[in-house]
């Protein structure tokens, strides 16, 4: 499953006091934003948006599991972005039982593609699965 997405834009730089909310060096609020916005666009429930460490989740309605996509800055590349969905395996373990994720996750990443495809600011997108991103073996 495509769960992983890096990209490149200079049009959505860090706020100025966005380092307060996560760790200095880390941002993505207005990409988070427009991922937020273009989701409500795409049909999905978004709740608010959490500051994090490494960056921004935005949090998407789901009720057999949690689900949402993190957003951050990404320095391997000048102006880059990495794009994660959450959960990124089939299942979901919840207490004693599997829930499958494949097919909601799936059109998670085709919505949030659409919204990312949208934008001109966007460029040079790259999915990947989890594995594939961590560099594990599948």
């Amino acid at each position: 499953m495509l769960t992983h997405v890096v990209l490149r834009s200079e049009g959505f730089p860090a706020y100025e006091s966005e380092d307060e909310e996560v760790n200095p060096g880390r941002y993505g609020k207005r990409l988070a934003e427009f991922i937020a916005e273009g989701l409500m666009s795409e049909g999905e429930i978004v709740g608010e948006l959490i500051p994090e460490d490494w960056g921004w989740v935005v949090p998407v309605e789901n009720p057999s599991f949690t689900l949402w996509v993190g957003v951050g800055n990404y320095e391997e590349y000048e102006n880059g972005f990495l794009c994660f969905i959450e959960p990124h395996a089939e299942y979901v373990r919840k207490l004693w039982k599997k829930v499958p994720a494949r097919e909601r996750i799936e059109l998670l990443q085709q919505r949030l593609n659409r919204v990312l495809c949208s934008s001109k600011e966007i460029h040079e997108l790259k999915w990947s699965s989890h594995n594939e991103f961590s560099g594990k073996a599948s």
